[in-house]
């Protein structure tokens, strides 16, 4: 089995003192992306940079505490890239792809399109431009893995109240079509594949008004795979027990080829 996990962590050294370390060598994932770590691996203590028996790599933003993702790998990757290449998003520190060969893997911290709506042309142009990186790598034949804080929940399914948010960033028409788009174009939603009905499934909740406690709360955060891997997955889960950020992780195991 691989194990391969999500946490979007807001705040990769907030998490340290609240025993993310401890987590991590406790449930001991074979690939682990986080996103908004919110620092350069150099404000990182040695034990979170380079934890033992990992690899890491890290996307940072130019923007100090701000964005950013990173990679745990207890396999060495045979390549990875930081970033898509274009540096409106590669300098905010959004994206890493590790190619391991039998698959490639990019995980991602999408944007926010903010509360007045500013940046969500932005978060839209990102959308495109990382699901044309994504159909790069299959129309060569490579399984593709994408994960991490989309920052959208696709259907009324994923979110505790969608009516009174049908026009707030996160779930927009606009940005719910996106993920549409990427299914009809063969990506698997993997939890939603395995729990079609699954209500009260959520990976956000806001830290005001007791949302966590009262699990009002959104779905964010995936994992979709293309469609040549579907048959390698064994398990797809949501992971609300654990604590240390408003976002839990979610993890998606799949069989060894």
């Amino acid at each position: 089995m691989l194990k391969l996990y999500s946490w979007n962590v807001n705040g990769i050294r907030a998490a340290q003192r609240k025993g993310f370390l401890e987590w991590l060598e406790t449930t001991r994932p074979d690939v682990l992306s986080v996103q908004e770590t919110k620092a350069n691996p150099s404000q990182l203590e040695d034990e979170l940079r380079d934890p033992s028996e990992y690899h890491t790599y890290w996307a940072s933003a130019e923007r100090k505490g701000y964005s950013g993702v990173g990679l745990f790998s207890r396999v060495e990757p045979e390549t990875v890239e930081i970033g898509l290449g274009i540096e409106e998003y590669d300098r905010e520190g959004r994206t890493i792809i590790a190619d391991y060969g039998e698959f490639v893997l990019i995980t991602a911290y999408f944007p926010n399109g903010g509360r007045d709506h500013s940046r969500v042309p932005f978060k839209m142009a990102y959308k495109e431009a990382f699901l044309e990186r994504c159909n790069q790598y299959r129309s060569s034949g490579t399984p593709v893995v994408f994960c991490g804080d989309v920052n959208t929940a696709h259907r009324e399914i994923d979110i505790a109240r969608p009516k009174e948010n049908e026009n707030r960033t996160g779930f927009l028409p606009i940005e719910r079509a996106w993920i549409d788009q990427v299914v009809e174009e063969g990506y698997i939603d993997t939890f939603r594949s395995l729990h079609p009905d699954q209500a009260g499934a959520y990976t956000w909740w806001a830290y005001w008004g007791g949302g966590r406690e009262r699990n009002v709360g959104w779905r964010l955060d995936y994992f979709f795979i293309s469609p040549d891997l579907q048959d390698r997955v064994a398990a797809a889960e949501i992971h609300t027990d654990v604590l240390g950020s408003d976002h839990c992780p979610v993890s998606l195991t799949l069989d060894d080829e």
